[in-house]
């Protein structure tokens, strides 16, 4: 029984060419053996879009439930079923890009990539108060920027471009090779333009007409309020250049330095406070010094406990007009030995059960 390529494909007998491509990729990535997919159904779907592409041969296919191609589909993958050499065309009349049909098979997509720059990444060191309030670096690193005198061209200032010879200006070489699966086409950047089609007369004398070099690059660097050590910041494209194409990313790892005093627990500050016995027991008013350096006087209640909260709101770190607060953990600040005096007040103490 004849194959209904159609519903290989699962489209329409009125299904556009661009129905029939979609559906032939979506099936294609399912299926290709390079993916642990069926082999013998990535090699039935692709003889369907062998035939449903090309407008004569689905002409003849519609009209007669076969093509002319020689008597239609011979050895090919495996020594049978679908002959991948047909993606050259019929009678020299189609060419197919294989990044453009296996582009997302592969890993890539359809069309033309963006050339991109390396992605660097340093590490910066900033006080607890700065993790707090805020700070800003200046950084100098040395990486692959553009070339300041050509502005990453790669042409000498006041030179003309010309059209590459190499890939005739289109900035792309189509190459054609047998694979196990017969002959395909790719393409690639050229290597002569990298890609941008045209070609300095002149070349920069500054990076050899690169477009980019190595160089040493000033980076300002604003750290926000509130970050915690560890965190990352992306800084998009302030990484390396390339020439014809977009900058990478810098990455800046923050490292805080611990306080004597505070801990950070998000948007909240915490502080340890030593209180001696009586004034826990009696209660007391206390001086502190905040992370921005301000003095407040703290009341300590009465008959408060180790490891008691007091909470002053508002006292934290500030994020876009939110504030946290300032924790004040109470602890019991005990002598390191005790007068006969201490003593006996404590055992009279101890006799009223306290």
């Amino acid at each position: 029984m004849a194959k209904n390529y159609y519903d290989v494909l699962g489209v329409e007998k009125k299904a556009t060419k661009e129905d029939i491509k979609k559906a032939f990729r979506k099936l294609a990535q399912k299926h290709h053996p390079d993916k642990g997919g069926d082999e013998a159904k990535f090699k039935e779907i692709t003889e369907a879009y062998s035939i449903l592409s090309d407008e004569k041969r689905r002409r003849e296919y519609d009209s007669y439930g076969q093509t002319f191609a020689g008597g239609g589909p011979q050895s090919g993958f495996g020594g049978q079923g679908f002959d991948f050499s047909q993606f050259q065309g019929f009678g020299g009349g189609v060419e197919f890009d294989i990044s453009d049909l296996f582009g997302d098979i592969m890993g890539g997509g359809g069309g033309r990539r963006v050339r991109r720059g390396r992605d660097i990444s340093i590490d910066v060191e900033i006080t607890f108060k700065e993790s707090v309030f805020g700070a800003k670096r200046s950084v100098l690193i040395t990486k692959i920027g553009k070339c300041d005198t050509c502005t990453g061209t790669g042409a000498k200032p006041g030179t003309d471009m010309e059209d590459c010879k190499t890939c005739n200006g289109q900035g792309r070489v189509r190459e054609t090779r047998n694979t196990v699966m017969g002959p395909f086409s790719s393409v690639r950047t050229c290597s002569a333009c990298e890609g941008a089609g045209k070609v300095p007369k002149e070349k920069c004398a500054t990076c050899a007409g690169h477009g980019v070099l190595r160089k040493e690059e000033e980076i300002n660097v604003a750290i926000p309020a509130g970050v915690d050590g560890g965190e990352m910041m992306r800084m998009p494209g302030m990484g390396e250049a390339i020439k014809n194409g977009a900058s990478g990313d810098l990455y800046v790892k923050i490292h805080v330095k611990p306080h004597a005093t505070f801990r950070k627990e998000g948007l909240n500050l915490v502080m340890d406070l030593p209180v001696k016995l009586t004034d826990a027991l009696l209660g007391t008013t206390v001086s502190i010094t905040t992370i921005d350096d301000k003095t407040l006087e703290v009341k300590v209640p009465q008959m408060s406990k180790p490891e008691e909260i007091l909470r002053l709101r508002g006292k934290g770190v500030t994020i876009q007009g939110n504030s946290g607060d300032l924790l004040i953990r109470l602890s019991a600040a005990l002598p390191k030995k005790l007068s006969s005096k201490a003593k006996k007040a404590i055992e009279e103490l101890k006799s009223e059960g306290l």
